[in-house]
């Protein structure tokens, strides 16, 4: 979609040919490239684009922290290259990664930031109760920032920048690394702010689907601006080229695997039992079309465009994508002689963990059948990462029995390990070594040495295409490269169970997909995942899912259980979004009828 060059009434933030590029090591990065926006009034804008497509550059240059090197930018009304001060005193901006001040508490963080920004003592408490009020942490001005839950600190750095009450709001993904009870808690704030104080937000996000909740979106790729309308304008263009596939005869990742290399097919991805297809035309495509062959019990049905079809199709099909966001090479690992069945490599009953006498995780069972993906779900502070580090044999049970690959992580922990490659969150790589040394050294903490460690340096390197990067320093990569490269350390020691924590946090639909290829041709070839994940819809990848609150489980089954169990007259197709937050919902419900 060609660019909107009309230009709105009264923009809050216009950019005009604004070019910015960055020079590192001896090459230079253009991060924005000519491009042209206008932020209206009065409205919620979301900036959309992949990994590196310049939104957090764009926002830096839009409070003044970052100078064009061309272009105009204004920022209501105030020329931000020559008076960049006077712009950070009316803007407020929260980056992604906020500065909260963790040994102080929330009422001291918001003190901090009132001073920072000159508000007067006199003003404060009305202030502070407003901001409290809109994000619910009136019960927690007295509690260190650092003992917040994720979405709680998320609503407090929001606070923080409200502090000025400033007129235009800038967001740099505030919503990632959050469940969706709390994307949806500050998506209400937002929309308040915009209602009751009239406020302009320009907010960035990895959620699409968030993308459909803005009046507005800009969207960005490779520094260059691809479109700028409302979200319905975008998936019009989709209209009739989505569709459920379902066959009974194949696995669901068999399935996505042969229709994502059928030609005329633009994006597939895994929804329940279904794989939904996004085709280059609107015509309905046949079973041999799609999976080069005869497939009598296959069933095809269109279903509704949404944004995140447009997103992937624009981005596949109009600009230069690299290869590997097109279709991510199916998996060549070297895999355990390990082949999908009954058996049950991890088995978790009545598992408990007491932190003095508060119950992290309290009674959890459950057991993971081998080459099968389980998902681990939960609200933040739910005890899921606390039964993850169980489980990985990073911290030790209270009660109950946990078995991995066969062995007590109670009496043998290290053995276990052996058996386990592990994916941290935050990815766990040493940012001040370069790729292969990251390799290199991985590798050796799992004892590989001589011809074998050589042999799985080099397979990772071409295995994720991290061969042009072999020498570059790991924090100075895109974080779809980070990404890679942390799952090539897990997989070092061609582990048969590998757990993932918040996989793909940040990243954007294309690394994500590219993500799950790999995982999904894991898991066919006979190795165990388990998953904890925010996006409701990578839990559609899962083969079985629990979500857990308050340390307990909820409910454990498919992704296709759980919509079911709550489908109704008002919400014929509920999303595992909606099935999520009405769980958590009924739990808190049950907890507060209880408490009464």
């Amino acid at each position: 979609m060609p660019a909107d060059t009309r230009k709105p009434i009264d923009a809050a933030l216009e950019l005009k040919s604004v070019t910015k590029s960055f020079h590192t090591k001896g090459r230079t990065v253009r991060a924005l490239d000519a491009v042209s926006v206008a932020v209206k009034h009065g409205i919620v804008t979301g900036l959309i684009g992949p990994d590196g497509a310049g939104k957090t550059t764009l926002m830096r240059l839009a409070t003044g922290l970052l100078t064009p090197d061309q272009g105009t930018i204004s920022v209501l009304n105030i020329d931000a290259v020559s008076q960049p001060q006077r712009v950070q005193s009316v803007v407020g901006y929260m980056p992604q990664r906020f500065g909260l001040y963790e040994d102080l508490s929330v009422k001291e963080n918001l003190d901090l930031y009132s001073d920072l920004h000159a508000v007067p003592e006199a003003d404060r408490a009305s202030h502070y109760s407003d901001l409290m009020r809109m994000t619910g942490l009136a019960p927690f001005m007295r509690r260190l920032a650092g003992k917040l839950s994720g979405g709680m600190k998320q609503k407090l750095g929001l606070a923080c920048s409200l502090v000025g009450t400033p007129p235009l709001l800038l967001l740099d993904e505030p919503t990632v690394g959050v469940d969706p009870v709390s994307r949806r808690e500050l998506w209400a704030i937002i929309h308040r702010l915009v209602e009751e104080r009239s406020a302009t937000v320009l907010l960035s996000t990895a959620y699409l689907d968030e993308a459909e909740r803005c009046n507005e979106v800009i969207l960005l790729h490779e520094g260059k601006l691809l479109g700028q309308d409302e979200p319905a304008a975008f998936t019009r263009q989709l209209a009739g080229r989505s569709f459920h596939v379902f066959a009974p005869h194949m696995s669901k990742r068999a399935l996505q695997e042969r229709i994502s290399q059928a030609p005329g097919v633009l994006d597939a991805t895994i929804q329940g039992s279904r794989v939904r297809v996004v085709t280059e035309q609107a015509v309905v495509p046949t079973a041999e079309q799609i999976v080069g062959g005869a497939a009598p019990d296959m069933q095809i049905a269109p279903v509704a465009a949404r944004f995140e079809d447009s997103f992937v199709a624009l981005l596949k099909g109009s600009v230069d994508v690299p290869p590997t966001a097109r279709a991510a090479p199916a998996f060549t690992a070297a895999a355990p002689s390990c082949t999908p069945s009954g058996e049950d490599v991890i088995v978790v009953r009545n598992l408990s963990r007491r932190f003095g006498d508060f119950y992290a995780v309290r009674d959890v069972s459950f057991t993971v059948g081998r080459g099968e993906v389980f998902g681990l779900l939960g609200a933040n502070g739910a005890g899921k990462s606390t039964t993850f580090r169980m489980l990985c044999g990073l911290l030790p049970a209270s009660e109950g029995t946990l078995r991995v690959a066969g062995v007590d992580l109670r009496s043998a922990a290290a053995r276990a390990r052996a058996r386990v490659g592990y994916m941290a969150q935050k990815f766990s790589l040493y940012g001040d070594l370069s790729v292969g040394e990251n390799l290199r050294f991985f590798s050796s903490a799992y004892r590989l040495e001589g011809g074998h460690q050589r042999e799985r340096v080099e397979w990772a390197l071409a295995e994720f295409e991290l061969g042009p990067f072999a020498d570059a320093t790991s924090r100075d990569l895109p974080l779809g490269f980070k990404q890679r490269l942390a799952l090539a350390v897990a997989l070092m020691h061609e582990p048969d169970i590998l757990f993932l924590d918040e996989p793909t946090s940040g990243v954007d639909p294309l690394g994500r997909r590219e993500f799950w290829r790999r995982i999904n041709a894991l898991a066919e070839r006979g190795i165990t995942i388990l998953v904890t994940t925010h996006f409701m819809e990578e839990a559609e990848y899962c083969d079985r899912l629990v979500i857990m609150a308050q340390g307990r489980i909820l409910a454990q089954g498919t992704s296709e259980e759980m919509r079911t169990r709550f489908r109704s007259n008002a919400l014929p197709n509920p999303t595992m979004e909606d099935a999520f937050v009405a769980l958590i919902a009924a739990a808190e419900n049950h907890q507060v009828g209880s408490a009464a």
